[in-house]
């Protein structure tokens, strides 16, 4: 889900036990209301608007790349192409707005997250993944010596932001939102040995990646979701 082409273009959608996108559709379903628009902002393939589609009456995804409208259009309500890091505003009235792997790729994320503040319905609430760049296998190469960006993952070489779980909660915050809920992704065993084991200890290890990164999430973590509505509407 990516806002740019100049990023790297090998992510994919992620739907096995413990991945960022199979736990962003669980909180959303958790978390926001039927009805109303949803708006994907960074819609990449458009998986994860599909999957949601029939929880609103509206889904729209924003996406750079004008290549995927083809797609896109099959999967969400309407497609609209837009830089992420230009928008100054967004349709009103959104009962969900996800950022997805979107605010480390950006130069001013506070921007964004102010434009999808004034976005959202009175009880609206916007859904939030980024990399944990505080994750053990971070913390074990720095340990080494070792900080080689990459084209996929938590040191992608497109990221221009590293969040840690006390800095993306400051970030989301200071734009004006309160903190509902927050959860952690595990470590995507599935994507880096797959290949070479079998599909039951697969199973298995995700499971356990799964039980240890809710025990201890700030060092486990290697997605950091966040699910947070406007501040005002906890004073109301």
């Amino acid at each position: 889900m990516l806002p740019s082409p100049r990023l790297s273009n090998v992510y994919t959608f992620k739907d096995f036990e413990g991945s960022s996108h199979r736990i962003l559709i669980d909180l959303i379903r958790r978390f926001s209301p039927r009805g109303g628009t949803l708006l994907d902002l960074g819609a990449a393939g458009g998986e994860l608007g599909a999957a949601l589609r029939d929880r609103f009456d509206r889904t729209i995804g924003f996406e750079y790349d004008a290549d995927r409208v083809g797609d896109l259009r099959t999967r969400f309500d309407s497609v609209v192409i837009a830089d992420l890091e230009t928008v100054k505003s967004l349709p009103p009235n959104a009962r969900a707005v996800v950022l997805a792997d979107i605010l480390e790729h950006l130069r001013d994320a506070t921007m964004l997250l102010r434009c999808v503040l004034e976005a959202l319905a009175p009880d609206g609430r916007v859904f939030i993944s980024v990399p944990n760049i505080a994750n053990f296998t971070v913390r074990l190469g720095l340990l080494f010596g070792v900080f080689e960006y990459r084209d996929r993952g938590i040191l992608d070489y497109t990221h221009l932001r590293f969040f840690t779980m006390r800095t993306i909660r400051r970030e989301i915050e200071n734009a004006g939102f309160r903190i509902v809920a927050i959860r952690g992704s595990s470590v995507p065993a599935r994507l880096i040995v797959g290949r070479w084991m079998p599909e039951f200890l697969l199973r298995i290890g995700e499971r356990v990646l799964t039980w240890i990164t809710r025990v201890w999430r700030s060092l486990f973590a290697y997605q950091i979701i966040v699910v947070a509505e406007p501040a005002r509407q906890r004073m109301q």
